[in-house]
Protein backbone atom coordinates (compact mmCIF):
# COMPACT_ATOMS: atom_id res chain seq x y z
CA UNK A 1 0.00 0.00 0.00
CA UNK A 2 1.36 3.44 -0.83
CA UNK A 3 1.89 6.27 1.67
CA UNK A 4 -1.23 8.23 0.72
CA UNK A 5 -3.37 5.22 1.49
CA UNK A 6 -1.78 4.35 4.85
CA UNK A 7 -3.52 7.26 6.59
CA UNK A 8 -6.85 6.47 4.98
CA UNK A 9 -9.89 5.62 7.11
CA UNK A 10 -10.77 3.18 4.33
CA UNK A 11 -8.39 0.67 5.90
CA UNK A 12 -10.93 0.06 8.65
CA UNK A 13 -13.68 -0.78 6.16
CA UNK A 14 -15.59 -3.97 6.67
CA UNK A 15 -15.61 -6.51 3.86
CA UNK A 16 -19.26 -5.64 3.19
CA UNK A 17 -18.49 -1.90 2.89
CA UNK A 18 -15.66 -2.71 0.50
CA UNK A 19 -17.93 -5.02 -1.50
CA UNK A 20 -20.48 -2.20 -1.86
CA UNK A 21 -17.76 0.22 -3.04
CA UNK A 22 -16.53 -2.33 -5.61
CA UNK A 23 -20.07 -3.00 -6.82
CA UNK A 24 -20.79 0.70 -7.33
CA UNK A 25 -17.53 1.19 -9.27
CA UNK A 26 -18.28 -1.85 -11.46
CA UNK A 27 -21.43 -0.08 -12.64
CA UNK A 28 -19.53 2.93 -13.95
CA UNK A 29 -18.46 2.87 -17.57
CA UNK A 30 -17.53 5.37 -20.22
CA UNK A 31 -20.89 5.04 -21.93
CA UNK A 32 -22.70 6.55 -18.94
CA UNK A 33 -23.14 10.30 -18.87
CA UNK A 34 -20.27 10.65 -16.41
CA UNK A 35 -19.90 14.39 -16.60
CA UNK A 36 -23.57 14.81 -15.74
CA UNK A 37 -23.44 12.91 -12.43
CA UNK A 38 -24.59 14.81 -9.37
CA UNK A 39 -22.24 16.24 -6.76
CA UNK A 40 -23.38 13.52 -4.35
CA UNK A 41 -22.71 10.75 -6.88
CA UNK A 42 -19.26 12.14 -7.61
CA UNK A 43 -18.50 12.34 -3.87
CA UNK A 44 -19.50 8.68 -3.48
CA UNK A 45 -17.43 7.70 -6.52
CA UNK A 46 -14.36 9.52 -5.16
CA UNK A 47 -14.79 7.80 -1.78
CA UNK A 48 -15.20 4.42 -3.49
CA UNK A 49 -11.98 4.92 -5.47
CA UNK A 50 -10.16 5.69 -2.24
CA UNK A 51 -11.67 2.60 -0.59
CA UNK A 52 -10.65 0.17 -3.32
CA UNK A 53 -7.20 1.76 -3.51
CA UNK A 54 -6.74 1.34 0.24
CA UNK A 55 -7.69 -2.33 -0.12
CA UNK A 56 -5.05 -2.99 -2.80
CA UNK A 57 -1.27 -2.91 -2.86
CA UNK A 58 -0.97 -0.54 -5.81
CA UNK A 59 -2.99 0.76 -8.76
CA UNK A 60 -2.17 1.06 -12.44
CA UNK A 61 -3.90 3.79 -14.43
CA UNK A 62 -5.06 3.78 -18.04
CA UNK A 63 -6.40 7.05 -19.40
CA UNK A 64 -8.28 7.57 -22.66
CA UNK A 65 -8.61 11.27 -23.45
CA UNK A 66 -9.33 13.58 -26.37
CA UNK A 67 -5.92 15.24 -26.03
CA UNK A 68 -2.57 14.80 -24.37
CA UNK A 69 -3.25 17.85 -22.18
CA UNK A 70 -6.57 16.40 -20.94
CA UNK A 71 -4.94 13.03 -20.35
CA UNK A 72 -2.05 14.55 -18.40
CA UNK A 73 -4.46 16.54 -16.26
CA UNK A 74 -6.45 13.40 -15.41
CA UNK A 75 -3.25 11.44 -14.75
CA UNK A 76 -1.93 14.06 -12.38
CA UNK A 77 -5.18 14.40 -10.42
CA UNK A 78 -5.75 10.65 -10.01
CA UNK A 79 -2.07 9.94 -9.27
CA UNK A 80 -2.00 12.64 -6.58
CA UNK A 81 -4.99 11.09 -4.81
CA UNK A 82 -3.35 7.67 -4.98
CA UNK A 83 -0.02 9.01 -3.71
CA UNK A 84 1.98 8.76 -6.92
CA UNK A 85 4.06 11.23 -8.94
CA UNK A 86 4.21 10.03 -12.56
CA UNK A 87 6.66 11.41 -15.09
CA UNK A 88 5.13 11.32 -18.54
CA UNK A 89 7.16 11.07 -21.73
CA UNK A 90 7.59 14.68 -22.94
CA UNK A 91 6.84 13.96 -26.61
CA UNK A 92 3.85 15.59 -28.26
CA UNK A 93 0.89 13.62 -29.58
CA UNK A 94 -1.89 15.20 -31.61
CA UNK A 95 -5.46 14.02 -31.12
CA UNK A 96 -6.82 11.39 -28.76
CA UNK A 97 -4.37 9.53 -26.50
CA UNK A 98 -4.07 6.52 -24.26
CA UNK A 99 -1.80 7.02 -21.25
CA UNK A 100 -0.63 4.09 -19.16
CA UNK A 101 0.97 4.47 -15.74
CA UNK A 102 2.39 1.61 -13.68
CA UNK A 103 3.84 2.87 -10.39
CA UNK A 104 5.44 -0.50 -9.65
CA UNK A 105 7.70 -0.34 -12.70
CA UNK A 106 7.77 3.43 -13.03
CA UNK A 107 6.57 3.17 -16.62
CA UNK A 108 4.38 5.99 -17.89
CA UNK A 109 3.79 6.48 -21.57
CA UNK A 110 1.28 7.93 -24.03
CA UNK A 111 0.27 6.63 -27.44
CA UNK A 112 -2.22 7.80 -30.06
CA UNK A 113 -5.65 6.31 -29.43
CA UNK A 114 -8.40 5.75 -31.99
CA UNK A 115 -11.03 4.08 -29.80
CA UNK A 116 -14.34 5.61 -28.73
CA UNK A 117 -13.80 5.38 -24.96
CA UNK A 118 -12.93 8.29 -22.71
CA UNK A 119 -12.13 8.10 -19.03
CA UNK A 120 -9.81 6.54 -16.48
CA UNK A 121 -9.28 2.85 -15.84
CA UNK A 122 -7.95 1.91 -12.42
CA UNK A 123 -6.47 -1.56 -12.16
CA UNK A 124 -6.07 -2.51 -8.50
CA UNK A 125 -3.28 -5.01 -7.85
CA UNK A 126 -2.81 -7.03 -4.66
CA UNK A 127 -0.69 -9.96 -3.56
CA UNK A 128 -3.44 -11.27 -1.28
CA UNK A 129 -6.58 -12.86 -2.75
CA UNK A 130 -8.69 -11.20 -0.04
CA UNK A 131 -7.59 -7.74 -1.19
CA UNK A 132 -8.87 -5.98 -4.31
CA UNK A 133 -7.57 -7.33 -7.64
CA UNK A 134 -9.89 -5.75 -10.16
CA UNK A 135 -10.19 -3.10 -12.86
CA UNK A 136 -12.73 -0.29 -12.61
CA UNK A 137 -13.79 2.25 -15.19
CA UNK A 138 -13.85 4.16 -17.32
CA UNK A 139 -14.24 6.74 -14.55
CA UNK A 140 -14.66 10.47 -15.27
CA UNK A 141 -11.48 12.20 -16.36
CA UNK A 142 -12.21 15.15 -14.07
CA UNK A 143 -13.34 13.18 -11.00
CA UNK A 144 -10.52 14.47 -8.77
CA UNK A 145 -10.11 17.93 -10.25
CA UNK A 146 -11.03 20.88 -8.08
CA UNK A 147 -14.45 22.09 -9.10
Amino acid sequence: MNDAQSDSPAQSLSQSELAVACQRLRQVNCLNSLSATSIEERDIMRADVRRVAAASDYQMLGICADSLAAGKQALESYAAVLGYTPKLDPRTIEGAVYIKFNPKTGLCYADPYTGPYRGVLISCQSAEETDVNEMFGHLPLDLFEKQ
